[in-house]
């Protein structure tokens, strides 16, 4: 894995080398589709191999300023975190750097280009994640200052971290890695609705029964929703999994992954899978197209469930369902201290908190039956309504969730 200074150090070292950048966005505003949906076979007919290739390996291998926080999981029935760090554009040591300076997407932007209502008050949205973060709240206070964003402390009640029993007393081992996870994560739902409160789950590790361990807990806690920015390799087994993420009521976002396949949890049929997109532009001017790295797919195990419909995966779940930004070279503004500052990030890690956070901001989440219910409500980022790497598309408020 890559520590934190890693991935500062690999920011300096490749913000100096030419590295292939992913191609611009389409310039029709969120209606790209055509040549750049995958057919409609099974995952074999996916770049870069089936659900055995690694994320970021072989063709569907990153752009070189790219990198993966948490490298490639390699033991079945594990995880790991899709943030990736935008490392051509050096980090900000400074906490206090104006906004006007910090490069990335910024609140603001999140909010308009998916016409959130952040005024409301939302409720409690969870984050679970692997491991410890000791900064993550004072992170995050670095986070909303600079955007002028209400205060989301302990002490005010806004915020509450514990390990995936439910205990704020005691968390599990650090790991830097995943605690550039968590700092995104937190900073994204504080984006898309900064009057919600944010729960933070630390699972005793990266495998899926820790984290799923932590998923209960969260819904326990009366959680309306809650975000998982981590994907595995499918495995023959994966449905065990399922209970963790089954609880009606409550809507559950899934990273669809970083590499251009199916992943689990995100190919379970009890939660929302979330694409990948670039989105560049500005306030009502915004154009989004498929991001090509994004996890995508038809499951190789899981059965499609019936709000699915036609989507050209022959019985089987397709890995995605709606989409939000994705590419790191049109990635959102994070602050993690321990990685360097300010940074820029994208990977699929945004869309599951920002989705989570607008399921929280509908004040009465449905989860992903009652968005293949209402299509309208979604930016048709692909003409035909459905696309492999975003889905039914991106949001357009939250009438479709």
């Amino acid at each position: 894995m890559l520590t934190r200074a890693c991935i500062a150090a690999a920011a300096l070292l490749l913000a100096a080398c030419s590295g292939s950048a992913i191609p611009p966005a389409h310039p029709a505003a969120r209606t790209m589709g055509g040549a750049s949906a995958l057919p409609g076979g099974g995952a074999s007919a996916l770049p870069g191999g089936g659900a055995s290739a690694l994320p970021g390996g072989g063709a569907s291998a990153l752009p070189g300023t790219d990198v993966l926080a948490c490298g490639t999981a390699v033991a079945t029935g594990s995880a790991d975190c899709t943030v990736i760090i935008n490392s051509a554009i050096a980090a900000i040591l400074d906490p206090s750097t104006p906004a006007s300076l910090l490069p990335g997407l910024h609140p603001s932007d999140v909010q308009s280009s998916y016409a959130l209502p952040s005024q409301n008050s939302g409720g409690t949205v969870a984050i679970v994640v692997a491991y410890d973060n000791p900064t993550a709240e004072a992170d995050l206070a670095v986070y909303r200052a600079a955007y002028g964003l209400p205060e989301c402390t302990s002490l005010n009640g806004c915020f509450k971290k514990v390990n995936q029993q439910g205990d704020a007393l005691s968390y599990p081992a650090p790991n830097t890695s995943w605690a550039v996870e968590s700092s995104l994560d937190v900073d994204m739902v504080s984006a898309a609705c900064p009057h919600c409160k944010i729960l933070l789950l630390e699972a005793n590790s990266n495998s899926l029964d820790d984290l799923g361990a932590a998923v209960d807990t969260a819904a326990h806690e009366g959680a309306v929703a809650i975000s998982n920015s981590y994907y595995a390799a499918e495995w023959a087994d994966e449905a065990q999994e399922d209970a963790h993420y089954r609880h009606p009521g409550v809507a559950i976002t899934v990273a669809a992954g970083d590499a251009a396949q199916p992943f689990y949890p995100a190919a379970s049929p009890y939660v929302t899978a979330i694409g990948g997109t670039t989105l560049s532009g500005s306030t009502g001017s915004w154009s989004e197209s498929p991001w090509a790295y994004g996890g995508q797919g038809c499951s190789l195990y899981e059965t499609k469930p019936d709000w699915q419909g036609n989507n050209y995966c022959q019985g089987k779940r397709a890995a995605v369902d709606v989409a939000a930004v994705a590419d790191p070279q049109t990635g959102v503004s994070i602050y993690d201290s321990t990685a360097g500052g300010w940074l820029v990030a994208g990977g699929t890690s945004v869309g599951a908190p920002i989705v989570a956070a607008a399921y929280a901001l509908s004040e009465n989440p449905q989860g992903p039956g009652y968005s293949y219910a209402h299509r309208s409500a979604f930016h048709d980022i692909a003409p035909g309504g459905y696309d492999w790497p975003t889905g039914l598309g991106s949001p357009n408020g939250v009438g479709g969730l």
